[in-house]
């Protein structure tokens, strides 16, 4: 299977990660454009280059897309470029040649508000009116007029327009749709609240006939599942079943819609019964908030045995966001082996879901599985979401030398994945604490 994948940008979570699920194949050839031509934290990807790639590659199967690359140069891009409407209706229709005959799974995402005063993903202004144009935002929604405030107003003008644009980009693809260039269109609810111009704007789309998904990052990968067209009957099994209806930090979805979203979008058949499942996601999911190992909130950790389902199974662990659950990883290494098809903790509950799912879909097809590449990709996870994002990073000020901290978990996670260990670097590839790149020889 031939596969052409465009990533929001260069993070591992976004570059790597699709690479590592694909390798667990040896049938599926991806097409990735090269990492120098994707843009990062400070760099906008380098669109014409990307485009004469797509042009010249050979025909492929499927393409997966992201259209904030294609469009503004990535996702942080697309809050903080200056282009006008038309520029960037200009550059994204250079696409449309490309795209025409093909099978083409895209999404776009709804501008995101984060609710804080940091301006390193978003415009300079950020850092002094962020939580008040959040706030706006919030309340004008929820009480559907504009609040007073004392946002000044070319500030709060250039934030609005930013996102009238993004929003009119957004209505034109739907236009697209409507010509048949997308065989499947999603847009992305990236850090979400309960009320806000993004959930505003993601209804104006759904009554359009749109289809919205909370989430973000991990929504190419979702859509990598969805390309193997192979059904899968998954049984969700919740750690604490009470608290379907809580709601994830940075979403606005109950955390059992969540899960259903990204299992209907992967192309994945429900089951309500355990024994009709070919595989069994385990979700260890919060009882009244998501904890936040990033902010310091808490939450009750996992506290009890873990007994392994009688179906082969994978584990979401949502419990935190951006980390794992100490006592619950501390459990699931209690049972030798580890998940059959896999374990991810990668920041908001969707994010992880999203990729797991992905590496489920593409293991139970797989033509030529790849043993020695899912256990890689294995590694990698327990290393990035359970050592470093768990505990290593709030040991640390700033980015360095980890190595000497990671070791300890490397020995137990090669252990558990019953693999020998291999040579381990650890990079920032943003240069912040962030994300980490754990890069496996």
């Amino acid at each position: 299977m031939k596969i052409c994948f465009i990533p929001i940008d260069n993070r591992p979570v976004c570059y790597n990660l699709a690479k590592d699920i694909c390798a667990i194949d040896k049938d599926i050839e991806l097409f990735i454009p090269p990492r120098e031509y994707l843009g990062s934290l400070t760099k906008y990807a380098d669109t014409d280059a990307i485009f004469d790639w797509m042009a010249n590659i050979p025909k492929t199967d499927v393409m997966v897309l992201s259209l904030d690359t294609l469009a503004y140069g990535g996702l942080i891009p697309s809050r903080r470029i200056n282009d006008s409407f038309r520029d960037i209706k200009k550059r994204i229709e250079k696409i449309k040649p490309i795209l025409r005959g093909k099978k083409v799974y895209a999404f776009s995402s709804i501008m995101r508000i984060s609710n804080n005063n940091y301006n390193e993903e978003e415009k300079e202004y950020w850092k002094d009116w962020g939580k008040k144009i959040f706030d706006y935002s919030y309340n004008s929604c929820k009480y559907k007029k504009p609040i007073p405030t004392d946002i000044p107003k070319n500030i709060l003008d250039d934030y609005l327009n930013t996102r009238k644009r993004n929003f009119n980009i957004n209505a034109m693809y739907l236009d697209w749709q409507k010509e048949g260039l997308f065989d499947a269109l999603i847009f992305s609810k990236d850090d979400c609240a309960q009320y806000g111009f993004n959930v505003s704007e993601a209804i104006m789309l759904d009554n359009w006939g749109a289809i919205t998904k909370t989430g973000a990052d991990e929504i190419p990968l979702t859509l990598l599942a969805r390309a193997i067209e192979k059904n899968i009957k998954v049984y969700p099994k919740f750690i604490e079943p009470e608290y379907l209806d809580k709601i994830s930090n940075y979403e606005d979805i109950s955390i059992q819609k969540s899960v259903m979203e990204q299992l209907e979008l992967g192309g994945f058949d429900v089951v309500s019964a355990e024994d009709d499942a070919d595989i069994v996601l385990i979700v260890n999911n919060f009882k009244e908030k998501q904890g936040e190992l990033v902010m310091g909130w808490g939450t009750e950790p996992y506290s009890w045995g873990f007994v392994k389902p009688n179906k082969p199974f994978a584990v979401a662990d949502v419990r935190y966001a951006n980390g794992a659950d100490n006592e619950f990883v501390k459990e699931l290494l209690k049972n030798i082996p580890l998940p059959d098809y896999g374990f991810s903790a990668w920041n908001t509950s969707a994010n992880t879901l999203g990729s797991l799912l992905a590496g489920v879909k593409v293991k139970f097809n797989a033509v030529k599985y790849d043993d020695e590449a899912y256990k890689k990709l294995q590694a990698i996870r327990y290393l990035d979401d359970w050592a470093y994002q768990a505990n290593v990073r709030g040991q640390i000020d700033k980015p360095c030398d980890i190595k000497k901290l990671m070791k300890p978990y490397e020995d137990v996670i090669f252990s558990a994945l019953q693999t020998p260990k291999r040579s381990i670097d650890y990079i920032y590839p943003w240069n912040r604490k962030f994300e980490v790149e754990v890069k496996i020889d």
